[in-house]
């Protein structure tokens, strides 16, 4: 990560990873030449798209990199050449960019990918075999499972486990040379079948896959696991801090076991030294608590099953928890890094209610988003006694808490667009919009005096009459005259811009909607998105993909980054203006 980076959002909190880290700095644990004393690194797959617990990851990682003058790595841990694609390669490192990070530093691009090191991983195997750390086993898939033992019972040795170190090197070379089928032998290292942590049960570390890799091509019938992988690729790059999620803390033995084995040298009978292929220090694992957050779920097998059955549309569907979903919703780097400090780091799995991800959004686009009048479910106001041809031009601040940024400029008229729900025939008590005899401000216009209705032959109500009060327009000292309780919004019949909004909302009605091994399917929020046409105020037609605004009375909106165009927006609802959800509780 580049030290320069000047995106952090408030003053770092303290975390249990910043007291390590804090700790082996003042020891000098990871004082090296030419190297700074903090590198980590986000390892993703490339086999899916990020969602919001890989965007608390990115964070994490980058950020304490940044915070401690060091770097941070982006790598690819390209090891299922099945799953992996250079599309998703290619939606990551955007993410990660467009979170406000980059693996850059001093003109050198630190993005490394697992299949980088194929080649070294493959020649530290051949030692761990010549050393008797390894042997190839030739049980089938179901017999070692079934030799694996339980949590209760040991494991058995594999009949192959005591093979020859010069027969395993022959057959894993013969693997590799293509000459065997999938399944019919795989490495595994050699530690102890009776160990009380499964992972350490001779863990598979190369298995047989004749499959086209999306950098490698077709040079390689044998690929690492991840569990191998992953440990040497940090200690490769001088990784310090190793940071990954919870599930992995009974990975961590063996994180240890396969770094110390290739920081060792070995003498074989023939008198030659093997090994040495790593220095100390060594690079450390620690685990954090993953992000757990209510009314999501971030299964990637169950975010595709809600692709593929259509019931979101695409991966960037603005209420699916991607990445690249919250993006066109409109969430900003900004929102997202707020987030990741609010929540911060824990040792301890938890949930975190999704109205803190939303209030960090709000709070992020209070004092940025320009605000703007929209109408989304449209009701015709007739001003009866305005002249027909008249326009007024009315003034409000673009946000009214900073003058310096200026005026909207609007025209009112005879005829408006206003909110359906600003209108009741038979009030209900306490209410104070329009009805009939009622007086209401029209917002930075006039007050009006609500004197008729239309009505279809359903009973719809279809336009409503009133009058205005030519001495009470705002900004004037007549306007004081006028003591009114309703002020509503408006935007002119002939001038305003007609647009398709999206009122998106949580994607699913339960707050842990796959909780207990439910159907995720039956928690979704029928209510998640409603299409309307709305009219808006005349500036939004010049609206740029991306802009955002905070639509006065209903929340912020983001211009939708691909369906929306200069004079035809589109836009989406990123977040009401309250939270109404905490209310449902």
């Amino acid at each position: 990560m580049n030290a320069d980076n000047k995106n952090s959002t408030s003053t770092p909190s303290s975390n249990f990873l910043r007291a390590i880290i804090e700790a082996d700095n003042e020891k000098g644990t990871y004082q090296r030449p030419g190297m700074p004393d903090v590198i980590t690194r986000f390892p993703p797959e490339p086999n899916g798209y990020l969602h919001i617990g890989h965007a608390k990851s990115i964070c994490l990682n980058f950020g304490l990199a940044r915070d401690y003058h060091g770097r941070c790595h982006l790598r690819f841990d390209d090891t299922n050449p099945t799953k992996e694609d250079q599309e998703f390669v290619d939606t990551i490192k955007d993410s990660v960019q467009w979170l406000g990070f980059s693996w850059e530093q001093g003109g050198t691009a630190y993005l490394h990918y697992a299949s980088d090191y194929f080649d070294t991983l493959y020649m530290m195997a051949e030692y761990l075999i010549e050393a008797g750390y390894a042997y190839v086993d030739s049980q089938t898939p179901e017999e070692i499972a079934k030799n694996r033992g339980s949590f209760s019972e040991p494991g058995k040795n594999s009949p192959y486990r005591d093979r020859p170190a010069a027969e395993s090197l022959d057959l894993f070379r013969r693997m590799k040379a293509g000459e065997f089928p999938d399944g019919a032998h795989v490495l595994r290292a050699k530690i102890d079948m009776a160990s009380p942590n499964m992972n350490m049960r001779d863990p598979v570390i190369y298995r047989i896959r004749h499959a086209h890799h999306h950098r490698t091509g077709d040079k390689w019938n044998i690929y690492p696991m991840y569990d191998y992988t992953h440990p040497i690729s940090d200690a490769l790059e001088n990784i310090t801090h190793s940071i990954c999620t919870l599930e992995f803390q009974d990975h961590r033995p063996f994180y240890d076991w396969i770094l110390e084995r290739l920081t060792e040298t070995v003498t074989l009978p023939d008198g030659r030294v093997i090994g040495g292929f790593l220095q100390k220090p060594l690079p450390h694992q620690y685990e954090f608590a993953r992000l757990n957050l209510t009314y999501t779920i971030t299964s990637k097998r169950k975010l595709l099953q809600l692709v593929e059955e259509k019931i979101v549309d695409g991966w960037d569907d603005p209420r699916m928890p991607t990445i690249v979903g919250i993006r066109r919703r409109g969430y900003t780097p900004e929102s997202i890094q707020l987030f990741c400090e609010r929540i911060g780091v824990a040792k301890a799995d938890g949930w975190i209610d999704m109205g803190t991800l939303e209030g960090s959004l709000r709070d992020d686009l209070d004092p940025k988003a320009p605000r703007a009048a929209a109408v989304l479910h449209p009701l015709k106001l007739i001003i009866d006694n305005f002249p027909e041809h008249l326009e007024e031009e009315c003034t409000s601040p673009v946000h009214p808490h900073y003058p310096e940024r200026g005026l909207r400029r609007f025209p009112i008229t005879r005829e408006l667009w206003i909110e359906r729900e600003d209108f009741m025939i038979d009030p209900v008590k306490g209410y104070f919009r329009l009805f009939p005899g009622n007086r209401v401000r029209l917002r930075y216009g006039y007050v009006v005096e609500c004197t008729g209705y239309d009505q279809d032959e359903n009973g719809n109500v279809t336009a409503v009459h009133c009058q205005y009060f030519p001495d009470s327009r705002s900004g004037t000292e007549g306007s004081a005259t006028y003591k009114v309780k309703g002020n509503i919004h408006w935007v002119s019949c002939a001038h305003a811009v007609e647009a398709e909004v999206r009122l998106y909302d949580r994607l699913f009605a339960d707050p842990a909607p796959d909780a207990n091994n439910k159907d995720f399917r039956l928690a979704l929020n029928p209510a998640s998105k409603e299409v309307v046409r709305a009219y808006l105020e005349p500036g939004l037609a010049a609206a740029l993909p991306g802009d955002i605004y905070q639509f006065e009375r209903h929340g912020y909106f983001v211009a939708d980054i691909k369906d929306s165009q200069p004079g035809k927006p589109v836009f989406n609802r990123s977040v009401t203006l309250r939270d109404s959800w905490g209310k449902k509780k």
